[in-house]
């Protein structure tokens, strides 16, 4: 969730769901010094890779409303939001973000793996694809993960 929250914040403070790479790094950046600008550069990579942001131009598009996140007056991100997460983190961040508490989640994919034999990853999507929630890019992710 603090990615969605890092990723939010520039585009709340300019009012806006569109803005140029550039921006969004400065934000990151200049304006707040949570990351340098490499590191801001790295948050691009890595909320576009969860389907966060996408690029239509030389902008970048939030994929989500960032004006319904909620950012606590102290957030400050941790520097671990600029590693891949597993595709497990991932799907467990959208079903919390879909308001299952993430306790909750992870007790029930467990018992789904568990009781299918499959892997974690598979019974995360699984799991989320039951509450409706949308995995497909996840979902690829996993069986890919099973064929190497």
């Amino acid at each position: 969730m603090s990615l969605r929250i890092a990723v939010a914040t520039p585009f709340q403070q300019q009012g806006r769901e569109r803005m140029r790479e550039s921006e969004f790094v400065v934000s990151l950046s200049l304006d707040r010094d949570w990351f340098s600008p490499d590191q801001a550069k790295r948050l691009v990579d890595v909320a576009s890779s969860q389907g966060l942001l996408s690029h239509d131009d030389d902008e970048l598009v939030a994929e989500f409303d960032p004006s319904t996140v909620e950012i606590p007056e102290e957030f400050v991100p941790d520097e671990s939001l600029l590693q891949e997460q597993s595709t497990f983190e991932k799907v467990l961040d959208k079903t919390v973000a879909h308001g299952t508490t993430k306790q909750t989640a992870v007790a029930e994919i467990n018992e789904l793996q568990r009781n299918a034999g499959i892997t974690v990853e598979a019974a995360a999507v699984v799991y989320a694809r039951k509450k409706g929630i949308d995995v497909n890019t996840e979902a690829t992710e996993a069986l890919s993960d099973l064929k190497t």
